[in-house]
């Protein structure tokens, strides 16, 4: 069983209860012994001589659910009447809709909403292209595109799969950027398809979020989209997690008293993450960087498993040739980023680094190495989880930077303004503020999106990359 609770993964029991004295602390106690964590009790109704009562409880996993169910059932007096799974009723339907901005209560509405009026916009932008981003959606509109190969850590599920999260995509993309998004999912894994795909599609979209796409084709795809298309495109799996580590990391050189450019870094796992990551630590000025992967670490002129983005990782990174395994690499670094698996460095490796060790271990749902292994040794630790403190979370990253990116009119999203977003990011965090469990800002914090958005749109323009002035 899982010790730990969550809404995930959050049950509604509805129960028919004899009314009596002490039934209701009864079922109370069965939930809490069998290591539910009780939310809400709510009253449906009371008929003669019973209470029917709908119990809302935080589980950690779906057996652990059932497990529970099945206890409440053991009680005398106490009937289920239903189970269900708050996580699937939100789902039902999906997640978001389409609506409109002017309401049709009148023939002339109709008239300028739809024919004969509309003609009159179409023929401006026919002649004007550019007025698009004035008289259409596509000014606030992205395509959350994935072909379902790499979802949320799951694997390769295929585009039907893929809806769920692409769709909660969208409500972030709304509730916290204000853009509008829409999930688009392609129903094939062929680097082409995909490529010529978005590009048939991307007129009616202000700007592109490629999302779950597995590495190293999602490289291929982002580079090739770029390419081709003027307007932004932005892997989120590769450049969010960057920008939200890269602020952290910022916090947490604050709160160390280390300078950023003096860092010794180790990254484990060159997939998409790891990639970005090194990339924009590099264009903030970290020199001392070392990829690691299955084989340990890259270095110019290794050839076992190695692949075009290992290739230039090898390339610009570990220029003392440092070889060996990960372990031997983490020997006096300052700071350890894991995008790759669980259970992949010690206690002791993280004891082994620098005084003060930052450790940032994001493998998702299963850290590197799990918080309290390493209370006491690290200095500073951050997870991709909400259960934990300063988690490495892109929403804090991806709306803003869409919400910068077309206001500002931008035909690209270059590393300038990913390194502005993710400054952004670190100064919603006080210097009052500022500690071991406080080096990220929370997600639900509204002012972290405006902040990041009024930085990308001035890198936007100082980079040369806006449309407008």
């Amino acid at each position: 069983m899982s010790s730990r609770t969550s809404a995930s993964y959050s049950i509604i029991v509805r129960v028919q209860i004899e009314n009596r004295p002490g039934m209701l602390g009864r079922l109370a106690s069965t939930i809490g012994e069998a290591g539910g964590d009780i939310g809400a009790i709510d009253i449906v109704r009371q008929d003669k001589g019973l209470l029917v009562r709908d119990i809302t409880v935080n589980c950690g996993d779906d057996a652990h659910g059932e497990r529970i169910a099945q206890a409440i059932r053991g009680i005398d007096g106490i009937n289920v009447v239903n189970l269900s799974d708050r996580t699937f009723l939100m789902h039902l339907g999906g997640k978001i809709e389409v609506t409109s901005k002017s309401p049709l209560k009148t023939r002339d509405d109709l008239s300028m909403a739809y024919t004969p009026g509309v003609a009159r916009v179409v023929r401006a932008i026919a002649k004007d292209p550019s007025r698009a981003f004035a008289l259409t959606i596509k000014r606030n509109t992205v395509a959350v595109v994935s072909d379902g190969s790499a979802i949320l850590g799951l694997g390769n599920l295929g585009a039907l799969a893929a809806m769920p999260v692409m769709e909660g995509k969208a409500m972030l993309f709304k509730e916290f950027g204000r853009v509008d998004a829409f999930p688009i999912c392609l129903d094939t894994q062929d680097v082409d398809e995909i490529v010529e795909t978005v590009v048939r599609i991307a007129p009616a979209f202000g700007g592109i979020n490629l999302e779950d796409i597995s590495a190293p084709r999602c490289f291929e795809i982002e580079e090739r989209l770029r390419a081709r298309l003027d307007i932004p495109v932005f892997h989120d799996d590769q450049h969010g997690t960057a920008v939200v580590a890269l602020a952290a990391l910022v916090n947490a050189c604050r709160l160390t008293g280390r300078p950023l450019e003096g860092l010794r870094v180790v990254v484990n796992g060159i997939g998409a993450a790891g990639v970005a990551i090194i990339k924009i630590l590099l264009a903030s000025g970290v020199t001392d960087i070392v990829g690691c992967d299955t084989r340990g670490a890259i270095h110019a002129g290794r050839t076992d498993n190695m692949n075009p983005m290992k290739q230039w990782v090898a390339d610009h990174t570990n220029a003392e040739h440092r070889h060996g395994t990960l372990a031997e690499m983490l020997v006096g670094a300052d700071v350890f980023i894991g995008v790759s698996a669980p259970g992949v460095v010690s206690a002791s490796d993280i004891a082994a680094m620098a005084p003060d060790p930052i450790v940032f271990a994001l493998a998702n749902p299963d850290p590197e190495i799990l918080p309290e292994d390493v209370a006491g040794i690290a200095r500073v630790i951050a997870t991709g989880r909400s259960d934990y403190p300063n988690q490495i979370n892109n929403v804090l990253a991806f709306p803003g930077i869409f919400r910068g990116a077309l206001d500002a009119g931008a035909v690209t999203i270059n590393e300038e303004m990913k390194v502005a977003a993710a400054h952004a990011v670190a100064s919603a965090v006080a210097d009052d503020e500022l500690s071991e469990d406080y080096i990220i800002p929370s997600a639900f914090n509204r002012k972290v999106v405006d902040a990041v958005a009024a930085a990308v749109a001035e890198a936007t323009v100082a980079s040369g990359v806006s449309r407008r002035r």
